[in-house]
C-alpha cells in the first residue's frame, strides 16, 4: 500500500508539472501556427474538391441536414438523402438538383433501426459505386426537468436517434469510407460540451456522440477524417420547439424552447452549412458556430462551477416546484427578444403577426 501510494503521489505531481510545461510550450506555438494558416494558407487553398464525390446525409429532410445537402450540391457533389419522411426528402432532392448536384438518391429509412441503416449505406454504394462522405446528422431534442418526466422509457428514443442513429450508419459505411479515404461528419451540439438544465437526455446523447467520434478518430488515424459539429442555436426543429415532451410524445413546446434558447440569437442554418462544408474540405476536427460559443468550451474545462451556476440561475426558476418562469424566459419577454433574435420561420403565428 505504501509503495502504491508513493507511485500515485509521484505520478500526480509529475503529470501536473509535466503537462503544464508541455502546454506552456505547445499552446503559444499552436496558436501562432493556426493564425499563420488562417492568414497565409486558407485564403489561397480551398481544400477538397467535392465535384463528383458521393455524400450520404442522414436527417436530410429538414434543418441542418437539409442545408448541408444544399451546400454539398452547390459544390458539385452527388448526394444520397435519408430520413423517415419520403415526401420531404423528395422536395429536398429537387432543390439539390437545381443547385447543381449531378445525381441525387432518396432513401427513406429509420436509421435507429440497424437494418435500415445498413440498407441506406448499401443502396447508396450500389447506386453511386462509392462513398466519400457520411454526414450523420439525424437528431431529436428534449427539454424538461428530469424529475417531471412521466414516461421515462420514451426518452430512450433520444439516445437511439442522437447516438445510435449516428453510430449505425457509421458502422456500415466505414469500409467504403476507408477505401475512399473519406470523411465522417457528425452533428453533436455545444450542449454536449456545456450541459445546461432541463436537457439531461439531450445533453447526455450529444456528449456521447463527441466522445465516441473522438475515440473513432484516434482509431482511424489518417484513413478517415472525422469532423465533429458542435453548433449553438440555429434554425431547426429544436429552435421551433419540436422534441420529446415529458409524457414521451413528440410535439412542439414553444415555452420550453423560449426557456432554453432564451435571449440568445438564433443563427441562420444556411450560414452554418457554408461554414461546415468549408471546414470539412479543410479537414478541421471541430466546427462550432456561431463562433461566440467557443469560449464556453474553455469555461467548462477551467471553471465548470461557473457553468453550473449559470445554468441554475438562467434556466431553473426560483420556485421550489419549478412552477415559475425561468430567468431566461423573463429576459426574453422583457426585451421582446423574439422579434429580433428569432428568425420569422421559428416564431409562433401570434408573435409573427404582432
Amino acid at each position: 500500500m505504501a509503495k502504491e501510494a508513493f507511485v500515485n503521489g509521484f505520478l500526480s505531481v509529475f503529470m501536473h508539472v509535466g503537462l503544464s510545461l508541455v502546454l506552456l510550450v505547445y499552446l503559444p506555438v499552436s496558436f501562432v501556427c493556426r493564425m499563420l494558416s488562417r492568414l497565409l494558407v486558407r485564403p489561397f487553398v480551398s481544400g477538397e474538391d467535392l465535384r463528383g464525390k458521393v455524400v450520404l446525409v442522414t436527417g436530410a429532410s429538414s434543418g441542418i441536414g437539409e442545408h448541408l445537402v444544399y451546400e454539398y450540391a452547390k459544390k458539385g457533389a452527388c448526394v444520397a438523402l435519408t430520413a423517415r419522411t419520403e415526401i420531404a426528402l423528395r422536395a429536398v432532392a429537387k432543390t439539390a438538383r437545381d443547385l447543381g448536384s449531378p445525381d441525387v438518391l432518396v432513401v427513406p429509412a429509420d436509421i435507429t433501426k440497424l437494418d435500415d441503416a445498413k440498407r441506406a449505406v448499401e443502396e447508396t454504394v450500389a447506386h453511386f459505386g462509392k462513398l466519400n462522405h457520411l454526414v450523420a446528422n439525424a437528431g431529436i431534442w428534449s427539454s424538461c426537468f428530469f424529475e417531471e418526466i412521466t414516461n421515462i422509457t420514451a426518452f430512450q428514443n433520444v439516445i437511439d436517434l442522437n447516438f445510435w442513429g449516428a453510430v449505425y450508419p457509421t458502422y456500415f459505411a466505414l469500409p467504403y469510407l476507408k477505401a475512399s479515404r473519406g470523411n465522417i461528419v457528425v452533428t453533436s451540439s455545444v450542449a454536449g460540451r456545456v450541459p445546461t438544465a432541463r436537457m439531461s437526455f439531450y445533453n447526455a446523447s450529444k456528449g456521447a456522440v463527441i466522445r465516441f467520434y473522438e475515440t473513432l478518430r484516434a482509431e482511424l488515424g489518417s484513413h478517415v477524417r472525422v469532423t465533429i459539429l458542435t453548433p449553438g442555436y440555429v434554425v431547426s426543429n429544436l429552435t421551433m420547439g419540436k422534441g420529446i415532451q415529458k409524457d414521451g410524445h413528440v410535439g412542439i413546446d414553444e415555452q420550453a424552447r423560449d426557456i432554453n434558447v432564451g435571449p440568445l440569437p438564433v443563427g441562420k442554418t444556411e450560414m452554418l452549412a457554408k461554414v461546415v462544408v468549408a471546414a470539412v474540405r479543410r479537414g478541421d476536427y471541430y466546427v462550432t458556430w456561431p463562433g461566440w460559443y467557443w469560449p464556453f468550451h474553455m469555461v467548462m474545462c477551467a471553471a465548470p462551477e461557473l457553468v453550473d451556476w449559470f445554468s441554475r440561475a438562467f434556466y431553473v426558476s426560483k420556485s421550489s416546484d419549478h412552477g415559475g418562469a425561468a430567468l431566461s424566459q423573463k429576459i426574453l419577454d422583457a426585451v421582446g427578444g423574439k422579434k429580433f433574435l428569432y428568425p420569422k420561420t421559428i416564431r409562433s403565428q401570434a408573435i409573427a403577426a404582432s
